[in-house]
């Protein structure tokens, strides 16, 4: 046997047979539910089933716009956990607030940035892609668990969009907050063609 004319044609087998099973498994039924849920997925109704109210984005206190769209990128400005009353959640985690209260204070947080972006564009199953957060935590220099206080807003974002919610992300800490409110997040969010 000579080992160099056989060798291409192993080699063409070889490959047919990973092409083959390459173009099964695009076309195996998990990826095809995979594809109809996340096209399927309605944020506006996962809303309602978890009973959010979205409020009245609040207006800026200084001279900024509360998003920035460029192409189908939409940059929101950082929130507070701004209450329905008009008050915040204030104080440094940690300290002031417990772990859980931080992690229900970026829940709010998560609240008013999709009222943010409701108001932008009417209707959440235009967003894409959360693509990037950027978390801050109100705390003092030995405070170190920033990820699981933002962990509020980040599972808030998946319970609504799904797939389509889970980002990159930062989570930091801060000596100080606007306003001494307990977190505050922004972030960048890809858009349907509109």
């Amino acid at each position: 046997m000579n080992y160099k004319t056989h060798f291409p044609g192993f080699v063409f087998i070889f490959l047919s047979k990973f092409f083959f099973l390459f173009i099964l498994s695009c076309n195996s039924p998990e990826n095809k539910n995979q594809q109809l849920s996340e096209n399927s997925w309605d944020a506006e109704q996962r809303i309602k089933e978890l009973g959010i109210i979205l409020p009245e984005p609040s207006t800026p206190v200084a001279n900024y716009v509360n998003v920035v769209r460029t192409g189908n990128l939409l940059f929101l400005a950082g929130k507070g956990p701004g209450l329905p009353d008009g008050t915040f959640i204030t104080g440094k985690v940690g300290q002031d607030l417990t772990i859980e209260q931080g992690k229900e204070a970026a829940r709010m947080v998560a609240i008013n940035q999709l009222a943010v972006l409701k108001a932008e564009l009417g209707d959440l199953n235009k967003v894409k892609r959360i693509v990037k957060v950027l978390g801050m935590v109100n705390c003092n220099s030995d405070f170190i668990q920033q990820p699981q206080v933002i962990n509020g807003f980040s599972d808030l974002m998946v319970e609504v969009f799904g797939e389509k919610g889970k980002h990159a992300r930062s989570a930091v800490g801060m000596n100080a907050l606007p306003m001494n409110i307990a977190v505050e997040v922004e972030l960048i969010v890809e858009i349907e063609d509109i």
